[in-house]
């Protein structure tokens, strides 16, 4: 540890360390608009700048390392006059649409004008009048840009996608994409990390919030519908409350006050997936299909397959993911059982994530061109749904979801973290394969934020390797090793988004590595704490295997509960 004075308050950093890193950890804030955490500084928007003694000019906080005896001024006059000037220039061509952007109160750009007193318009530049791309799941307001720089880096250097780039130098550059397309035929496989990066509103989700509200009102739909694992443990942070608190119940019963007919608990239908790809694992091990197997759950991984490793997609589990696998039973199963015409039922799901927006719109997803899912909403679009009909989540007394759908086993609650589709497919295949359940359930090596984790375990006589990655730039690294000939993995989990749904494009903004670990160990918690922990042991799904599907992999569960995919041709 070396000694440094900062604001005349003398410090410890760590050598090699930045000044931003020091003074983090000491609680003394610098702010910044382009620093992403665990990528290399860029120092791009200055906003970090500080005085340094015996240098000429200001350094960056990012990207300037610390030395011994440093003396360093975070507030100084200057710094502050300079900070200024940098968020007035910033204002000088953005529009003045404060009340109506979607990310007004949870804007980076907002925030420091506020933080700096920033009250009037000092200079006045030439407006942006490019369009806005609204084709997509993702909408992209260029005139609210600043070019910091995070969305691209993002893009490329976490996704390993680079779908957007800086176009042009100087006072003519902007992020754009290949040929100035649309996002919707770009490389872009609607991740959303790039919305929850973005520190203004230039990135944003399209809202079905408006179609969602009609069906709501419509006396002849029987609106239904279904929340994803990692919803109940981000939800509250919409409302002001710590990362990590658990408001499943509180949420069923939110959905049911906002005139939902059904919730359903999309965990029930992780367990159908699990009884589905557990056996197509199974199967192709003991008979020969493709390996590696990779899971299927996360389409924004779905479609960087198709259209970076076309080669890969015999390997994708046919299934469909939870989402789209609980839509399919809603319009059949639970329509026959309701006598419901399924083109009268509105299925809604409320997700982590943003290419849930594509998934549900994909043709595969619309057999009889009857979509499985009409509507996705994001977590922030259901904080904004609850806030507008004036539904307080916070003092709801707890409900359960609903029957047929409504069951759940704890192995299905923890797909939501990067490992869990991993460790819940591992508990039923040793019961597929033994007629005997594992003794320990948790597998500790499949936990945490890492990016790739791997293990070897023993399934009966059976030595299976297995592999979990999440961000599409470590998914990449492993199918590179696979194509050079890499043969001792059978089964991939793979989740686009880092550590999983917890950290999806559609979760709060204003989230990090400590809220997505925050709501992983609340997944987990849910899990060491309930009696059903294995999918195979769902009597809802077995009911229902009884009653319409017949078995797994059978004909009816082929036609309704699996699809295919294809290669893609993008820009």
């Amino acid at each position: 540890m070396i000694e440094m004075k900062v604001d005349g308050r003398t410090i410890e950093a760590k050598e090699g360390e930045t000044i931003l890193s020091a003074l983090k950890r000491e609680g003394i804030h610098v702010p910044t608009l382009c620093h992403l955490e665990g990528l290399l500084p860029s120092g791009a928007c200055r906003m970090c700048v500080v005085e340094l003694e015996g240098a000429p000019n200001f350094v960056t906080a990012c990207s300037y390392p610390v030395a011994p005896g440093m003396k360093i001024l975070t507030r100084s006059p200057k710094v502050l006059d300079a900070r200024r000037t940098i968020v007035e220039l910033l204002l000088s061509n953005h529009p003045d649409d404060c009340l109506y952007c979607a990310r007004s109160g949870k804007c980076d750009l907002q925030n420091l004008s506020q933080a700096l007193g920033i009250r009037q318009r000092l200079y006045r530049g030439k407006r942006n009048e490019a369009e806005r791309d609204v084709a997509g799941p993702i909408v992209r307001d260029p005139d609210k840009c600043i070019l910091c720089g995070r969305c691209v880096r993002v893009c490329e250097e976490i996704q390993a996608v680079g779908a957007i780039d800086f176009v042009n130098r100087g006072c003519k550059a902007y992020i754009g994409t290949a040929f100035d397309q649309g996002l919707n035929v770009s490389s872009c496989i609607n991740c959303g990390q790039c919305i929850v990066n973005c520190p203004t509103g230039a990135l944003t989700e399209r809202s079905y919030l408006d179609e969602v509200i009609a069906a709501l009102s419509d006396p002849d739909k029987t609106v239904v519908v279904q929340h994803a694992p990692a919803v109940s443990v981000s939800l509250a942070e919409e409302f002001g409350i710590e990362p990590g608190q658990d408001v499943d119940g509180k949420m069923v019963a939110a959905l049911r006050r906002l005139g939902f007919k059904r919730v359903f608990d999309t965990s029930f239908t992780a367990d159908l997936t699990i009884m589905e790809e557990a056996s197509e694992l199974a199967q192709r091990i003991q008979q020969g299909g493709a390996l590696p197997m990779f899971t299927s759950c996360s389409p924004g991984w779905i479609k960087f397959v198709e259209q970076f490793y076309p080669d890969f997609i015999p390997n994708l589990s046919t299934c469909k993911s939870p989402q789209q696998m609980m839509g399919a039973v809603i319009k059949s199963y639970f329509a026959k059982r309701e006598s419901l015409d399924p083109a009268k039922i509105v299925s809604v799901s409320i997700m982590p994530c943003t290419a849930k927006k594509f998934e549900c719109g994909r043709p595969e997803m619309a057999p009889n061109h009857i979509p499985d899912v009409d509507y996705v909403l994001t977590t922030r679009e259901l904080g904004q749904l609850l806030r507008t009909f004036g539904v307080d989540l916070m003092v709801l007394p707890p409900e359960s979801a609903d029957t047929p759908f409504g069951e759940r086993s704890s192995a299905g609650k923890i797909f939501g973290a990067s490992g869990g589709v991993m460790e819940a497919a591992v508990r039923t295949a040793h019961y597929l394969l033994t007629g005997e359940e594992l003794t320990k359930l948790e597998i500790q090596p499949l936990r945490g934020m890492k990016g790739a984790k791997e293990i070897r375990t023993k399934i009966g006589d059976l030595e299976v390797g297995a592999a979990v990655v999440s961000g599409l730039g470590n998914a990449r690294k492993l199918l590179d090793e696979i194509q050079a000939g890499r043969k001792d993995i059978q089964f991939i989990e793979v989740m686009t988004c880092p550590g999983g749904c917890i950290n999806g494009g559609g979760q709060p903004i204003g989230g990090n590595v400590n809220a997505a670990r925050s709501r992983m160990q609340a997944l987990y918690k849910i899990d060491q704490n309930e009696q059903l922990r294995v999918s195979h042991k769902n009597s809802w799904v077995a009911r229902l295997y009884d009653e319409f599907l017949g078995k797994p992999l059978g004909e009816m569960s082929h036609n309704l509960l699996h699809t295919h995919y294809n290669r893609r041709e993008v820009l």
